[in-house]
């Protein structure tokens, strides 16, 4: 048993999460509104295993709400109640976008119905930024800059800047990479301001699994490259709109992976009013991209490769038993996201889990992590994992450039995380993150939330309230801090739709390097023969 939320009129709700067919589904029921079911988790086999990896975290000794009790998700944030402190926090740099696309739950509106739009000041970026660093017991340092598209503020560079005043160590950039494949001047500068890594949507290897940036990808992969700024891919996965080609967007970062460091999956979000039958035919969990992923890769990458985020909270406590401090505790609900790494050998890519016992590794930290609270000196711990360390690996299977046990035991006890940039540069990083919509919503998952959204009001704001309940956050503060798309165009001499984006890589010369018959010649017709014969070029 659990709560979640009525579709209709967002309220609270007892609701019953089930296995029936070996899908896990959620169901309530509102007395006004009558019943609904979801689907949660596509796999009950896999629920259940992912379930012993779930742990209650810390949460938060500063929490922004001063109340004595709480209603989640009513509350936020954060409140009081909120088990998990803040991994990544989003920060909003403007609602306006360049492209118009029809599943995005975030996008600037204009017309009758009152359109604003939200766009942040310095001093309000650096407050924000304040107010995460304040966060006890554990400081936050990483900020999404996020939208709309963030590439359309003229002064991000100031943006990215402020933030690494404020002591941000990790900076990531949403995007659809249109600017950064347009303008190679704007992608060196961002990287010279301080931007760690791109995250780049990207829903699928042709043009019509990927109409919003198909053609231009080619062209920001190439200018991150020149200046080495990393990638991950994210494509929104639908069912029956680009769940076919999971297996060709891993094949399309195994041939980047100089540049390409992780590519993580976003089963849909369907927010809004959305009929069951439409639900139905787009809905798709963790577990149904698995198991495509499996099937599409002929078993290079199974099912049991996949762990659930939680799962890594014994290298925290580890970390800490070491450190006598604490540390980052990726506590989130289990069935919120799944992760694993693969490593390139020749055209096959290889799983972490097919030569190393990740299970066997994780239960010997918390040995060592018990030992450790218990007395146990750094010394002797340090010694019996060097000579441990090592069975956890079959070094037979293991990538012969790679030294897993050294590179643990460098990280784990030395505190050298030097060798983990070249660990990241010869593996990719697979990822899932599954929103909440809803339909879904479970309350249990939004206390858990470690994904959080930055806000002017100084609150810090959990993913799946902010964007999943618009009428109670992401809206009325962003309407509250922004202007009316009227007033904002008066004030800034600029019409919303002169920042759309009208597909200009789309028409340009095919390259002279591109390797087409056609080469230096314009045609707008062959514009996709064009990014086909850069794609099999990159």
């Amino acid at each position: 048993m659990t709560h979640s939320i009525c579709p209709e009129c967002n309220q609270t709700l007892p609701a019953a999460i089930f296995e029936r067919e070996q899908k896990v589904w959620i169901r309530k029921e509102c007395p006004q509104h009558g019943e609904f079911e979801d689907l949660y988790f596509g796999s009950y086999e896999i629920y259940l295993k992912f379930s012993r990896f779930a742990h209650e975290g810390r949460g938060i000794e500063n929490p922004q709400i001063s109340k004595e009790k709480y209603a989640c998700p009513e509350d936020c944030g954060l409140c009081g109640d909120h088990l998990t402190h803040t991994a990544l926090a989003n920060l909003v740099a403007t609602n306006r976008c360049d492209l118009t696309c029809w599943y995005c739950f975030f996008y600037a509106k204009k017309g009758i119905d009152g359109g604003y739009i939200y766009e942040p000041t310095l001093d309000q970026v650096r407050d924000m930024a304040k107010t995460l660093r304040a966060q006890k017991p554990v400081p936050g340092k990483a900020i999404q800059i996020t939208g709309g598209e963030p590439a359309l503020r003229e002064d991000l560079v100031d943006i990215i800047k402020i933030l690494k005043e404020e002591h941000i160590e990790h900076i990531q950039l949403n995007t659809n990479g249109i600017k950064l494949a347009t303008d190679p001047d704007f992608t060196r500068e961002v990287r010279e301001a301080g931007v760690n890594t791109v995250y780049l949507s990207f829903d699928g290897v042709t043009a019509k699994t990927n109409p919003k940036n198909h053609w231009e990808v080619p062209y920001a992969l190439d200018n991150c490259r020149s200046v080495g700024l990393g990638i991950v891919l994210v494509p929104t996965v639908l069912r029956t709109v680009n769940d076919h080609e999971l297996s060709a967007i891993i094949r399309y970062a195994q041939r980047n992976i100089d540049i390409i460091r992780s590519v993580n999956f976003q089963p849909v979000s369907l927010v809004g009013r959305t009929p069951r039958e439409e639900r139905m035919k787009f809905r798709i969990t963790i577990p149904d991209c698995m198991k495509l992923i499996e099937e599409q890769t002929e078993g290079e990458i199974p099912t049991s490769a996949w762990f659930p985020v939680p799962s890594c909270v014994p290298i925290t406590h580890f970390v800490e038993g070491l450190t006598k401090k604490e540390e980052y505790e990726l506590s989130i609900h289990f069935a919120c996201g799944a992760g694993t790494y693969v490593f390139k050998d020749g055209d096959r890519l290889i799983p972490l889990s097919s030569f190393v016992d990740i299970e066997g590794l994780f239960e010997y930290l918390r040995e060592k992590s018990d030992e450790l609270k218990e007395g146990a000196s750094k010394i002797w711990v340090g010694t019996k994992m060097m000579s441990k360390l090592g069975s956890f690996i079959d070094k037979k299977k293991q990538p012969q450039e790679l030294r897993v046990a050294k590179l643990l035991f460098n990280a784990l006890v030395r505190h050298d995380y030097s060798a983990l940039g070249d660990f990241h540069k010869k593996s990719l990083f697979l990822g899932m993150m599954h929103f909440q919509d809803k339909y879904n919503q479970d309350i249990e998952r939004v206390k858990r939330c470690d994904i959080h959204y930055l806000t002017p009001d100084k609150r810090i704001i959990p993913f799946c309230a902010f964007n999943v309940i618009p009428e109670w956050y992401r809206d009325p503060i962003q309407q509250k801090y922004g202007l009316p798309t009227e007033e904002w165009e008066k004030k800034t001499g600029k019409k919303l739709e002169d920042s759309m984006y009208r597909g200009e890589l789309r028409r340009r010369p095919h390259h002279s390097n591109c390797g087409c018959p056609k080469a230096g010649e314009y045609s707008a017709r062959d514009a996709e023969h064009t990014c086909t014969n850069l794609y099999q070029k990159n």
